[in-house]
């Protein structure tokens, strides 16, 4: 599949912001759905996982605040993000794997599939 994000933007402490991520191809239901975000000091960080059956893995710097969910009709994947915080300012990717397993949601390298990122910044 092909993936395109989208709804980055920029946003105030306490905010929201919901991101968006289009897939194109076939066999979407089929694929473990994940963001990441980045910014130029840190590697490549997990932020969330939608499992095949929609069940959501959170890192725990954002659980509680951001929810991952996904409609395989549309293949559409979502992540809203609540009560956003400066520290939370980096490029968001999502990403697509097929052959994933839950052991691995949490590294980059099962992911096969990558959008090319949206911006997000959170202003203090």
């Amino acid at each position: 599949v092909q993936l395109q994000a989208s709804g980055g933007g920029l946003v105030q402490a306490g905010g929201s912001l919901t991101l968006s991520c289009a897939a194109s191809g076939r066999n979407f239901r089929s694929y473990v759905m994940a963001w990441f975000r980045q910014t130029p000091e840190k590697e490549r960080e997990f932020v969330a996982a939608i499992s095949r059956g929609a069940a959501g893995t959170y890192s725990d710097t954002v659980k509680g605040r951001f929810t991952i969910s996904r409609d395989n009709a549309k293949n559409l994947v979502w992540l809203r993000m609540n009560s956003l915080k400066p520290e939370d300012t980096a490029v968001y990717f999502c990403a697509g794997g097929d052959t994933i397993i839950t052991s691995q949601y949490r590294s980059p390298i099962g992911y096969r599939n990558w959008g090319q990122g949206t911006l997000v910044t959170v202003s203090s």
